[in-house]
């Protein structure tokens, strides 16, 4: 399928790994000029390789963390009026909510939801005057479904998710959409790093906590990122112009829900 945003340019925040950089790449697939980021300047060089072995569409990448001022203005200045912004970041690490201090609260509202705000106030006004814009949130299957110890990132998201669902039907006639993607568990390092703690953590092989993981989930499995990525660029075509302040719950059925 033609996408219809061949030529455009989009910015994808933390893109230089997971679905972060399967997004870009399924963007740059469908004729998209991207800007990649990430902070780590070896895995960002990488992910340039691997998106331009098999496209043929300009791609920047920036190093900077997002969550800084410095790092959004460095960002911006390789694409001061993106037809697309992608938002993602890191979110804080697994933790009790009664270890929580505000210290770690701040920061984590900071990465999970000022941030991409901060990002969209900066986009948003010249996509309104173009007639085009798209923006995708990738937030979390836990918005839905509460994950013990990710309670602050659960939050942080689900903050992030009530504050533009307003500003969605404020850009909505212009032609700016204003969606998000929950994604559940999709086979990235994250993912594996998360459960080789848990494997360490009972003295188990790995293999026996991905097993039990996925004999959780109805579809047998983990998603494959690149299943994340093409769903992401739908929802920046042109196809897509009338979806907007939606959640899209990406997680092979593990949400046990109707709605």
């Amino acid at each position: 399928m033609d996408l219809g945003i061949a030529g455009r340019t989009a910015i994808v925040c933390a893109s230089s790994r997971g679905l972060g950089k399967a997004c870009a790449h399924a963007l740059a697939q469908a004729g998209v000029n991207v800007v990649l980021n990430g902070r780590d300047e070896a895995k960002l060089d990488a992910a340039v390789k691997e998106i331009a072995s098999d496209t043929d569409v300009d791609i920047t990448p920036v190093a900077a963390d997002v969550s800084t001022s410095e790092g959004q203005q460095t960002l911006l200045a390789a694409a001061p009026q993106p037809d697309i912004l992608v938002n993602n970041n890191g979110g804080p690490p697994r933790k009790d909510y009664s270890e929580l201090d505000r210290e770690a609260m701040v920061n984590g509202v900071v990465m999970n939801m000022v941030t991409p705000i901060e990002l969209v106030q900066a986009v948003i006004g010249p996509m309104v005057k173009r007639k085009f814009g798209r923006i995708v949130n990738i937030t979390s299957a836990s918005v839905k479904h509460p994950l013990t110890g990710l309670d602050l990132s659960s939050g942080a998201r689900a903050g992030l998710t009530a504050f533009l669902a307003g500003v969605a039907r404020q850009v909505a006639a212009d032609n700016v959409t204003i969606n998000n993607i929950l994604p559940g568990a999709f086979d990235t390092d994250r993912l594996r790093s998360g459960l080789q703690g848990a494997a360490n953590a009972q003295g188990v092989p790995i293999e026996k906590i991905v097993e039990q993981r996925m004999a959780n989930i109805p579809s047998g499995r983990f998603g494959h990122p690149d299943e994340f990525g093409n769903a992401c660029a739908f929802l920046c075509s042109t196809h897509a112009s009338y979806i907007t302040g939606q959640n899209l719950l990406i997680d092979g059925g593990d949400f046990d829900g109707a709605f």
